[in-house]
């Protein structure tokens, strides 16, 4: 009988008779003794622990009145039920004291559970001889209920036969289960972009196949936002119930803030079992623990018994006591390298253990719903791009018409104020003409020839005036819209005739050679339209030409018809058009040479005004030109034009 406080034995021992006396061990103190710190080879599932713990068995008992030590080693290759293990059970206290010391090293990293063996560390006493021999007689009843031998029991010939190959087939039937499942979860997640849709449906159809009594998803906190709960009432099926599945929608990823986290979505077998939706473990969960590093790598924990696995995390412990929960399964939710949260199973009646099945399923669910949530999220970002987007392109849009407006309304005052300026000018322009024209023909006295030339000098300055001030207010009247063509019908031959002779004095004065090509049959020489615009757009283009063309040079204006299009062209020698400035030749007050070398006289209004002209009677012009050949301004315009009012086609009259 073992009943010194220091005995101790060594042997080989199959694992089912070393379970049976480490249970032995949790027997005796959890009836005998209290405050009794029972421990064993779970409680390192949540740390990474060296190569010489892996194969190591044990179950560890440590008060003041009771401490003792069950340890085994597996064989190398031992992993079954039917392995062996290198075992010692030992009271003796140096022995403990030492193996303590150990096991404390291992939670360097997490202080609590650190500070927590170094307490029970402190306490090891000698044995109470009272416990001591209870045990021993707890050891010796047991022993002496072992059979000497294992007896094999010959088949009964009534058995009933058993498929050979049926665990093979169940495990088939199994596999095949869960890969419906998991493809029934992808689709769902391809079908819809709703998470909690996802969510939702995802852990019912996962607890339901796994009959597990809860399942939730855990996400790890970072600012907590209060968003509203949804709750599908319990409802009756088939005489039974079928699973409550709470969901509460939480914002996406967010940057991790503060410890610990919090259940969004929850799933249970029935109503009985208790909730834990929302249940946080903000004082328990500690991010320093060896347990998050190895989340974040993608470790699956597997917890067959949360007594045995957390019996030195009290805090977190308690809080499993109270939701219910014997054994629990979780998988991490990772993507891009970010630990999103957990994939929670609970049993919650008895321990469990998890098979490699239920795991390998766990964690590929955990796989998908972290693609829902990376799909989500990507499509909460790009909503709110989009967002963003809709409102800068609103916010331009606005600036852009405020800009419009506002160039509008300037342009408009300014051609109001040439207007304006320019009806202003006419009075007194009109009587310094008529008074020069008068003295130059006035009967009374001589004037000398430099008093006549003053004179003429004042009427054609006063002439050119006028031209420039008529230019700018035809100019501001189209522009605002108040122009109407007068509608008639004329002949192309005699406008093109009288434009050329009106300005063959011009051109015989600058020594220019100005010619007529009429190409035109004289049954079709009728055009509908304004008539003295039409002489202006020629008058306009000649006047041009002859003003950018040298002497001994030609200006020529041709004309013939093509279907319903009346086409003017005027073709000169002159100096021509840079490239570079073609594009802005029918703009306002361009000219080819700068305001501070001036060696053509002009304001700039007179192509301008004449493609204003063009397009009132619904035509286009074009220009070509090279510093070589000249210039040549083509004019198509309809043979019949409507009439127009305030820059709009109205009903011809």
């Amino acid at each position: 009988m073992l009943s010194s406080p220091d005995l101790s034995f060594s042997r080989t021992l199959p694992i089912v008779v070393f379970n049976q006396l480490g249970k032995l061990l949790e027997q005796m103190a959890q009836r005998e003794i209290s405050a009794a710190l029972i421990l064993t080879e779970a409680v390192l599932m949540r740390v990474c622990i060296p190569v010489e713990w892996q194969r190591q068995r044990f179950t560890l008992v440590v008060s003041e009145q009771f401490s003792a030590l069950l340890v085994g080693n597996l064989e190398e290759g031992e992993q079954g039920i039917g392995s062996a293990l290198n075992a010692k059970l030992t009271f003796n206290l140096e022995a403990i004291a030492t193996f303590v010391y150990e096991l404390r090293d291992l939670f360097e990293c997490d202080s609590y559970t650190h500070q927590n063996l170094e307490r029970y560390h402190q306490i090891i006493r000698p044995n109470d001889a009272t416990l001591q021999s209870q045990f021993s007689l707890l050891l010796l009843e047991y022993l002496l209920t072992q059979p000497n031998q294992e007896i094999i029991a010959p088949p009964s010939p009534t058995a009933p036969t058993v498929y050979i190959c049926q665990p093979v087939e169940d495990a088939l039937k199994k596999q095949i289960s869960q890969e419906r499942l998991l493809n029934q979860v992808t689709t769902q997640i391809r079908k819809s972009l709703d998470l909690s849709v996802i969510m939702a449906t995802a852990i019912t159809q996962v607890r339901e196949f796994l009959e597990l009594d809860r399942l939730v998803i855990y996400k790890f906190e970072a600012s907590k936002v209060k968003t509203q709960q949804y709750q599908s009432s319990i409802h009756e099926k088939n005489g039974k119930h079928s699973p409550s599945v709470l969901v509460n929608n939480q914002p996406l990823l967010e940057d991790c803030q503060n410890y610990g986290g919090y259940i969004v979505y929850e799933a249970r077998a029935t109503d009985a079992i208790t909730s834990v939706l929302n249940y946080t473990e903000r004082n328990c969960f500690r991010r320093t623990s060896q347990c998050w590093e190895k989340y974040r790598q993608g470790f699956t924990l597997a917890v067959d018994d949360v007594e045995k696995t957390y019996a030195l995390e009290e805090c977190l412990l308690n809080f499993l006591r109270e939701s219910q929960v014997k054994a629990k399964l979780a998988a991490p939710i990772i993507f891009e390298d970010k630990l999103w949260g957990l994939l929670i199973a609970h049993q919650c009646d008895n321990p469990h253990q998890w098979t490699e099945s239920e795991k390998n399923l766990l964690t590929s669910i955990a796989e998908q719903l972290a693609i829902a949530i990376h799909q989500a999220e990507l499509m909460q970002t790009l909503t709110q791009e989009k967002q963003t987007l809709e409102q800068r392109v609103i916010e331009r849009t606005m600036a852009l018409r405020d800009a419009l407006l506002a160039a509008e309304a300037a342009n408009r005052l300014r051609s109001e104020f040439l207007a304006t300026i320019s009806h202003e000018l006419l009075t007194p322009l009109t009587y310094v003409i008529g008074m020069s024209s008068t003295l130059l023909r006035w009967p009374l006295g001589e004037l000398s020839q430099r008093q006549r030339g003053y004179l003429q000098t004042i009427h054609d300055s006063g002439e050119h005036l006028l031209e420039m001030i008529n230019d700018i207010l035809d100019l501001s009247q189209i522009e605002a819209g108040k122009t109407a063509l007068n509608i008639s019908e004329f002949s192309l031959v005699s406008v093109a005739e009288n434009a050329v002779e009106s300005l063959r004095k011009k051109a015989i004065s600058e020594q220019i050679n100005l010619n007529l090509d009429l190409q035109i049959d004289p049954r079709r020489d009728r055009f509908t339209a304004d008539g003295e615009r039409v002489e202006q757009i020629l008058w306009n283009l000649l006047t041009n030409a002859i003003k950018f063309t040298p002497e001994s040079g030609s200006v020529t204006l041709r004309l013939w018809v093509e279907d319903d299009t009346a086409i003017f062209q005027v073709e000169d020698t002159g100096i021509g058009i840079p490239e570079e400035q073609l594009p802005l030749i029918f703009d306002k007050f361009q000219q080819l040479d700068t305001p501070y070398r001036r060696r053509y006289e002009g304001t700039g209004l007179g192509l301008a005004l004449t493609k204003q002209l063009v397009e009132l009677h619904r035509g286009r012009i074009e220009v070509e030109s090279t510093v070589s050949i000249g210039s040549i301004f083509t004019v198509w315009i309809p043979t019949q034009v409507t009439r127009v009012v305030n820059g709009e086609l109205g009903v011809r009259s």
